[in-house]
């Protein structure tokens, strides 16, 4: 999408769809000595909110696409709502993400029609200054990150093995002062990463661990560490997922897209941080190789891991990789992860789980949730959960030892804090906004969650 500043209407050539707010009960599209208008339905000013602002800037865009209008006009003071407060750079901040994010398909693998895809190729912004220019250009370039993490999370997963997720996350630095390392089985082995080769053993693809090195800040400066899940498919292993369970599952690296992503976003943006991303990536297969019920495995911190669930495999994965993070020496340590259809249960579809025994960290993804429109509800992380997850065999079970259908999310979390327990530490378990829902005004599939989230807490962090 190309993003186009005017000083006036008169300056616009060829065929433009404006947009203009209606403060009435509908959206109308009206046609005049040839011009197409959008009045645009606001008809509740006095409840607008940063939430429905977003909302309604993405509406804008659908409202075009369906109209088939390649090119739309606005003034950017037409969405400037006294009742919001923000300044003129956030709104533009937000204006200049949303509308990339709502002009997202993922057409990959459809065949082009004579009239080809319909997507909005041309904003024309009025009524902007330098600052609010600039401002748009960062939202459109955090967009373009995101919908990148979203190809990744869509391309189904035949197409999607370790080893091309591994490739992908060299390609979207390219260019970039980011350096990338990829430890193959045998590194692995040498690092003793038993869980995650554990996981990766029943398929027929080499399991990876991508490691991300972005180094913007002072020297010996503590990084904050990202680690992000990359099961490029989760067939459940041994315990076989049911069928319906199966589609989508090549989504479940979703959260190892993430961090590719906002790593490139970080370097692209040139932050003054020290930030590291860890992917492990597997693919969770049953096979005559597969790691089985009730083994132990000797994770890489030497704490054993007893397996009640071969469907559990995100949480085993993470634990090297959070154990790994500690090489860094680490500021903050945030892992991201569809990890539970549990979190799904408790929140619904319109908010990540976050986990973390830091009230401030707590409250800082909190605030930068409502910011960014990637909502996320903290959920409790007692010691008295960790009864459920202590083993008979090994130290812990990686599900609930009495095999319990409540409290999913809560023991995968209770269970990834057993690695990282001297450290500051939040987990996020993405798997409710894994996908779009409806009334979004956004395409289906994959959302990229986690990139403006944890962006905006990098830039912000002190």
């Amino acid at each position: 999408m190309k993003i186009i500043f005017k000083n006036n209407i008169k300056e616009i050539k060829g065929e433009v769809l404006f947009v203009s707010l209606n403060y009435k009960n509908q959206d109308e599209i009206e046609k005049e000595n040839g011009q197409k208008t959008l009045y645009l339905k606001c008809d509740e000013i006095e409840k607008m909110n940063r939430r429905k602002l977003f909302l309604l800037v993405r509406k804008m865009v659908i409202m075009a696409k369906s109209v088939k209008s390649g090119k739309i006009c606005f003034n950017f003071k037409d969405f400037k709502f006294a009742k919001i407060k923000l300044s003129n750079e956030e709104l533009a901040e937000i204006i200049g993400t949303q509308f990339d994010f709502a002009n997202y398909e993922f057409v990959e693998y459809k065949t082009p029609t004579k009239e080809d895809f319909n997507f909005i190729k041309e904003i024309i912004i009025l009524g902007t200054d330098s600052k609010i220019q600039k401002a748009i250009l960062k939202g459109h370039t955090i967009a373009e990150e995101v919908n990148k993490t979203r190809t990744l999370s869509n391309t189904p997963g035949g197409d999607m093995t370790p080893q091309i997720l591994a490739q992908k996350a060299k390609e979207a630095i390219k260019n970039l002062s980011v350096k990338v390392i990829v430890l193959g089985e045998k590194e692995m082995e040498k690092q003793k990463m038993k869980a995650i080769l554990s996981v990766g053993r029943g398929s027929d693809e080499e399991s990876k661990f991508i490691i991300m090195e972005y180094m913007g800040g002072k020297k010996g400066e503590k990084p904050i560490v990202l680690v992000g899940k990359g099961v490029t498919f989760d067939t459940g292993g041994i315990n076989l997922k049911p069928s319906n369970g199966l589609l989508g599952m090549n989504m479940d690296m979703s959260g190892g897209a993430s961090v590719i992503h906002t790593i490139a976003l970080v370097a692209r943006m040139k932050l003054k941080k020290n930030v590291i991303g860890l992917i492990p990536s597997v693919e969770n297969m049953p096979s005559g190789k597969s790691y089985r019920p009730g083994d132990v495995i000797r994770s890489m911190s030497g704490k054993t891991i007893e397996v009640l669930n071969t469907d559990a495999e995100g949480r085993i994965i993470l634990a090297d990789a959070l154990t790994y993070s500690q090489k860094y020496n680490p500021e903050v340590v945030i892992d991201i992860a569809t990890l539970t259809g549990a979190a799904c249960v408790a929140l619904g579809e319109r908010a990540s789980a976050i986990f973390t025994d830091d009230d401030k960290l707590a409250k800082d993804f909190e605030e930068v949730g409502e910011k960014t429109g990637e909502y996320v509800w903290r959920l409790p992380m007692w010691e008295e959960y960790e009864n459920e997850i202590k083993g008979s065999l090994g130290d812990f079970t990686n599900i609930h030892n009495k095999d319990s259908r409540y409290g999913g999310a809560i023991y995968a979390a209770v269970f990834l804090h057993q690695f990282i327990k001297d450290h500051k530490w939040i987990h996020l378990d993405i798997a409710p906004r894994m996908t779009a829902m409806q009334g979004e005004n956004l395409a289906n599939g994959a959302l990229g969650t986690g990139v403006r989230l944890i962006y905006k807490f990098i830039e912000e962090y002190k």
